[in-house]
This record gives structure tokens, C-alpha cells and sequence, in this order.
């Protein structure tokens, strides 16, 4: 028996779509016969997909950090404060939970990561261990073109072949790659909590995206947040320093951080400190002033406020995309 093709995600089934994408291919067989979408999750022309409610809660993931950097988790909805382009918004509810993820794991696969790869992948398979036990992964090797080497699982031998399936060599198109997951996470995930995991050596050289357009891309899907681990400790000045503004661009839109081991020896640190990050932030609830109607771009700043604390910082979005309502007969909240 020949052995399966590894599937693409530039085309076909892919997040990403083909230049001239054969729509048909993206519909479920109930959106197919016109039924309505129950995840909200619609496409419109130019091949984004947008996430849409009748209600206008938004949901920011926050994660809240002393002036040491230590993850503070005893807040309460009265410490948090939060506006709106600019406006004060009345919180609803603050609630800090280890609640299951949906996650995508985007390791690059292009020649330079050859011999770094054994190291990479322990420490991937080490946060998924270290992660929620219900958490969902998906793998994305990506060169020049991303594969789905493995399909959302929590099985972590599943999930530990995807990583293995390696063809280190070519180009790194690290914006094509995100904006492909970030996809496949808008059409599949099950969890409301989203999360990507970027891991590269080098500054993109082959996306057809731009940086700006993959950032629109994850935006208009409403979530996920982006981490980033940067391998950037043997990489030329001049491409170190491109590669790391354009990962900490990624992350910091997003509510995520960018991460710079400084060997291959901290790789495993810092992937343990993404997965305690993700399992200890609050979920700050607001309903925001303006009509889900007006669309638009939407600017949000959160602070957080503790006497026993002293100084906090709050990372969260820096902002989302409202989208109009469609009616439903299901209500659900915007998950923004």
C-alpha cells in the first residue's frame, strides 16, 4: 500500500485559500443544502473567515503579571477596569479557569531547522503534557508550503508523529502558515479558548501574505492568542532583528508574547512557561456601548488594580473586528 500523501494546507482542504478556490470544497454538507452555520463562521469574498453572533459580549483571554513578571491569579471582576476605543466599559463578569484549549502548533520545517528539530519537537510534546489534559492540538509543519501533519487530537502519540513527519529544507513562509491555522481553527476548533504556537528560526521569505494581512486575518476570526518562540541565537543581525520585530508584532496584536531562547538549551523552559501562561488567564467579560452593527475596528485596553500586588500589567488583544449579527435561531456569545 503507498503511503498517504501528507496533506496540504495551500490547497484543496486547506485553510489557506488556492488563487482561485473552488468554494464548494469549503462547505460542511449542511451549508451545502443552506442550513445555518451553528459555529457563526462564515466566508466572505476574499477568502477571510469571520466568526458572527447576535449578541455584542465580548471575550477577552488576560493574562496579569506583577513588576517581577510572576502570573498573578486572585483578581476579581472589581480589579479590572476596561475600555473600548478609548471609552470606559462596564465589566461583566472575571473568571480565572483552567478551561480546555483549542491549539495549533506551527513548527518551522524549512533547512535551517534541520538540526534543531529533535529539540523543538520535545519541547512541543512537553508543553502539550504540560498543558490542559483536554486541551485539542493540531500540527503544522511549514517550509515554503504548510502540511496538517496531524488533524486536531488530544492523543499525544498522534500528535508526537506530526511532529516527526520532518522534510527539513527550502523557505519559511511563517504569515501564509498562521493565516492557514488560523483558519483551520475558526472551521474545526471546538473550544471557545484559542491558541496558536509559532516556532521558527528566521524572518519570513516566502508567504504571499504580508505580516499585516495575517495579523487581519487571525483579528477578523476574533481570536486565537499567538505565541511565538524565535530561535534567533545563530541568525545574522540583520534578519534576527527583522524576524524578531515582526514575531513580537504577531504576538503582542494578538494578546500573546514572543519568546527568545538564548540556546537550544531553554527551548524546553520556555515552551513549559507558554503552557502555564495559557492555563492561568482570566476571562474578562464586557458588553460593549457601541451597536455589533457599526462594525469596524474596535481598540481595547484593560487594566488591572491590587493594593497587595502593587504594579500590574494585563496582557490581552489590542483589539478586534466587530462583526453585524446574523439572526439564529441558537444564540451564542461573540467570541471575541
Amino acid at each position: 500500500m503507498a503511503p498517504e500523501a501528507e496533506p496540504r494546507l495551500d490547497v484543496d482542504r486547506d485553510p489557506v485559500p488556492s488563487p482561485d478556490p473552488d468554494e464548494s470544497a469549503l462547505k460542511t454538507p449542511s451549508q451545502a443544502a443552506g442550513a445555518t452555520n451553528p459555529a457563526g463562521v462564515q466566508k466572505d469574498q476574499n477568502g477571510i473567515y469571520t466568526l458572527r453572533a447576535n449578541v455584542d459580549e465580548v471575550l477577552l483571554n488576560c493574562t496579569v503579571i506583577d513588576a517581577k513578571g510572576r502570573i498573578i491569579t486572585d483578581l476579581t471582576r472589581a480589579d479590572f477596569q476596561v475600555w473600548e476605543d478609548g471609552v470606559p466599559q462596564a465589566v461583566n463578569s472575571v473568571i480565572r479557569q483552567d478551561v480546555p484549549v483549542s491549539m495549533g502548533i506551527l513548527v518551522d520545517n524549512s533547512g535551517s531547522m534541520r538540526e534543531k528539530r529533535a529539540v523543538v519537537n520535545m519541547a512541543a510534546l512537553n508543553l502539550l503534557r504540560a498543558s490542559n489534559p483536554l486541551d485539542r492540538a493540531f500540527i503544522v509543519n511549514f517550509s515554503d508550503r504548510a502540511f496538517l501533519d496531524q488533524g486536531f487530537t488530544s492523543d499525544l502519540v498522534a500528535l508526537n508523529r506530526g511532529l516527526s513527519r520532518l522534510d527539513s529544507k527550502g523557505t519559511s513562509a511563517v504569515y501564509d502558515a498562521v493565516a492557514a491555522s488560523s483558519d483551520e481553527l475558526a472551521r474545526n476548533a471546538k473550544e471557545r479558548k484559542q491558541v496558536l504556537l509559532i516556532i521558527t528560526d528566521g524572518a519570513d521569505n516566502a508567504s504571499r501574505l504580508t505580516l499585516e494581512q495575517a495579523i487581519r486575518r487571525v483579528q477578523n476570526l476574533g481570536g486565537p492568542v499567538v505565541y511565538t518562540i524565535g530561535l534567533l541565537f545563530d541568525v545574522e543581525s540583520d534578519e534576527a532583528e527583522r524576524a524578531r520585530e515582526a514575531l513580537e508584532k504577531l504576538s503582542q496584536e494578538t494578546g500573546g508574547v514572543a519568546y527568545f531562547p538564548r540556546s537550544m538549551d531553554d527551548v524546553n523552559r520556555v515552551a513549559n512557561e507558554v503552557a502555564g501562561d495559557i492555563r492561568n488567564q482570566y476571562t474578562v467579560d464586557y458588553r460593549s456601548n457601541k451597536e455589533i452593527s457599526s462594525g469596524g475596528y474596535r481598540t481595547v485596553h484593560v487594566e488591572a488594580k491590587s493594593a497587595k500586588h502593587g504594579i500590574l500589567f494585563v496582557r490581552t488583544k489590542k483589539g478586534y473586528f466587530a462583526q453585524p449579527s446574523v439572526p439564529s435561531q441558537v444564540t451564542q456569545r461573540a467570541q471575541q
